[in-house]
């Protein structure tokens, strides 16, 4: 009875973000309604799964709130067969919709380590094992080893858009990034890498995510 609760209560958040224009797409919609938000927020906090709001996941930081996390999806454009990677695996979520929106293997970088163990084993719950790779390290550096890619996906706040990670893209590829000169505001912005690894961008809008940390982001 608890799991149908759950899943009509998916099912009425993601009604009530296409209703909004936050969900446009199809596949977004899919998306949101096949992986299980509650499998991925604090301890305690599965009641409140589909609540449009962000929620704590420990170590200071959060789970973004879905209507947010529905613009980055849109607006990346995500297609099947696409690469991506995400900076900032948190506690899974995000990383689990984009290997729904894209049909293969996601990488996902996250520097604390407790939340490594955390994102892993959610995914495993979840069924992602396997189809997600959380790797260990600084975010802003990227992940050189399985690029470039064809959309990155930022989840924490960066003073401005770290070059490694425009280097790891492919041309014509887009990045979303929350950047801004605050550490806790921010504009959602996307780069479309054009001829010499010209980014142009465009914001879409403000939002508050937790900064980014790292050698080419907010100083730890």
């Amino acid at each position: 009875m608890a799991h149908l609760d759950q899943q009509s209560r998916r099912l009425r958040l993601v009604e009530n973000l296409a209703s909004a224009g936050y969900i446009v797409s199809p596949r977004v919609r899919n998306a949101f309604l096949r992986v299980p938000r509650e499998l991925f927020v604090g301890h305690g906090l599965a009641s409140s799964a589909y609540v449009d709001t962000p929620l704590p996941i420990g170590w200071g930081q959060t789970i973004s709130a879905p209507s947010m996390i529905a613009i980055m999806l849109e607006e990346l454009k995500l297609e099947p067969g696409l690469k991506v990677l995400e900076i900032g695996a948190g506690s899974g979520y995000n990383a689990a919709l984009l290997y729904e929106l894209v049909e293969r293997k996601v990488y996902t970088v996250e520097r604390l380590p407790t939340l490594v163990d955390l994102a892993r084993s959610n995914l495993k719950a979840a069924g992602y094992e396997g189809k997600v790779q959380v790797i260990c390290g600084d975010g802003t550096k990227g992940y050189p080893p399985e690029s470039p890619y064809d959309r990155i996906l930022v989840t924490a706040g960066a003073p401005q858009i770290p070059k490694p990670l425009v280097d790891q893209l492919v041309e014509g590829g887009i990045i979303g990034i929350p950047v801004g000169g605050n550490q806790y505001f921010q504009e959602f912005v996307t780069g479309v890498k054009g001829p010499k690894g010209r980014l142009e961008t465009r914001s879409h809008g403000g939002c508050a995510f937790v900064p980014l940390i790292g050698e080419h982001g907010w100083k730890g």
